[in-house]
């Protein structure tokens, strides 16, 4: 059994890595399993438990996501990400990987992907709805995927926001602005939501005409980060089309709402944006398909990497 530490994992990811076994995961997601998730607290009440598994004909596999509220107090995060993957031909446990912050990685990769496929290709405004980590993710990975001269930071809190701007204006190189949510929404290409939002971060009347918008904050019942008014002007686009429906930002969607899946636009099964005036959402909930492809890259790389792998 192999294990791979969380320093190993969080040395070897990067956006080229991440967003190449996303990839993978959404053409896998036509023919791949995925199992219901399992979401679970502790005795306490306080801690949780995320449990996301499913299969590929040549992988198996469960991640386990850990949120325990206590942790800064103790120096660690709250946040954390194990993948354990199976020998398919004997269900024996094969490898884990530790990989909390690659996972910020992964998550990210998925909504630029959704990015290159669904946006305008002369899309060069993004706007990142929230501060935290997962923000300043987002918005390295889409600006991986398109030619984004500025970047606007929509924050609730001014010093939040002023040190996520400063962080993306040190890692991009582009200009990096804080504006208010109206503002950022109006001037935007692409709008991605980074948040834990119960409720709309944005208006309708502000997201113009040919908008992309990937809202990654909705994985769980109750939370909602875009208008329902919004869900029907636009094209639905998701990862799982079922547990969007259940946990996902589209669980605020109109019964008949059309979804389609991004594996099928990837496969050519499914038209992804057909005119420049269309509004597209692509609703991430996250798969357990994108874990096991991650993790499966993270090894590969080591292998690759041999004895200058971080140890």
């Amino acid at each position: 059994m192999r294990v791979m530490s969380e320093e190993v994992s969080a040395e070897l990811i990067d956006e080229e890595l991440a967003l190449s076994a996303a990839r993978q995961a959404f053409l896998a997601s036509r023919y791949g399993k995925t199992f219901p998730v399992v979401v679970a607290h502790t005795t306490d009440g306080q801690n949780r438990l995320t449990v996301k598994s499913g299969s590929t004909p040549t992988s198996v596999g469960v991640k386990i996501g850990s949120y325990w509220p206590g942790n800064p107090a103790l120096g660690l995060a709250r946040h954390s990400s194990t993948v354990l993957l199976l020998d398919p031909d004997t269900g024996r446990v094969a490898a884990v990987v530790e990989a909390s912050h690659a996972n910020g990685y992964r998550t990210a990769a998925a909504d630029a992907l959704a990015v290159e496929t669904l946006s305008r290709a002369e899309s060069r405004v993004l706007t990142v709805v929230g501060t935290g980590s997962q923000a300043r993710h987002e918005a390295l990975a889409v600006s991986r995927v398109r030619p984004i001269e500025n970047i606007l930071v929509v924050g609730r809190r001014a010093d939040a926001a002023a040190r996520a701007a400063a962080d993306l204006r040190r890692l991009t190189g582009i200009s990096v602005a804080v504006v208010g949510a109206e503002e950022g929404c109006r001037r935007a290409d692409i709008i991605v939501t980074a948040t834990t939002a119960t409720a709309p971060v944005l208006d309708v009347s502000w997201v113009r005409a040919g908008t992309h918008i990937s809202a990654m904050g909705a994985d769980g019942p109750g939370k909602q980060e875009l208008p329902t008014t919004l869900l029907g002007r636009a094209r639905l686009f998701c990862d799982l089309p079922d547990q969007a429906r259940r946990i996902g930002e589209f669980q605020h969607a109109a019964a008949d709402a059309t979804i389609t899946a991004l594996g099928d636009v990837l496969h050519g099964i499914a038209s992804g944006r057909t005119d420049d005036e269309q509004i597209t959402i692509f609703d991430s909930s996250g798969f357990a398909l994108q874990d096991l492809a991650l993790a499966a890259a993270l090894l590969a790389r080591e292998d690759a990497l041999g004895s200058r792998a971080v140890r």
